[in-house]
């Protein structure tokens, strides 16, 4: 058998990055515990807020929502999601999520597989609110 080791990693301990909007902190990753085959974490939304529009070239997408109502808009076309619902972003797939409630919003996400190159895993369709802002450090493989 294999020995394993536990690693645990707060949200909170995980500064935000705010580079498409809202608060995602990246909390499972190559870079915070060696993955090797995707990437997740969790995205905080106050009402009204939004991460902009944008798709994966080499990762599907799953989504999981925990708190408030959040609208997925994928190719442009509306989902409505609450606390308990889960939805997949195809690979390629443009995709916008806001908080459409009057409460904050909490999703856990993961993104599988890896892209090549952590530059590559996204490309935006629209212009994020804080373009200066670096992409999100997932990291490299081990």
């Amino acid at each position: 058998m294999t020995p394993t080791t536990a690693t645990r990693i707060a949200a909170d301990s995980i500064t935000p990055n705010t580079r498409r909007g809202g608060d995602i902190r990246v909390t499972l990753s190559p870079k915070t515990v060696g993955s090797t085959s995707g990437f997740g974490g969790v995205v905080r939304l106050r009402p009204g807020e939004f991460v902009t529009e944008h798709y994966h070239p080499y990762s599907e997408e799953f989504l999981h929502v925990v708190a408030g109502r959040l609208e997925m808009r994928l190719n442009g076309e509306p989902v409505e999601l609450g606390p308990g619902d889960s939805l997949l972003v195809p690979t390629g797939v443009r995709h916008r999520l806001v908080n459409v409630g009057d409460a904050p919003a909490e999703a856990v996400f993961h993104l599988s597989p890896l892209a090549p190159r952590p530059e590559l895993g996204h490309v935006d369709t629209e212009r994020p609110p804080n373009p200066n802002a670096a992409n999100p450090d997932v990291g490299r493989p081990r």
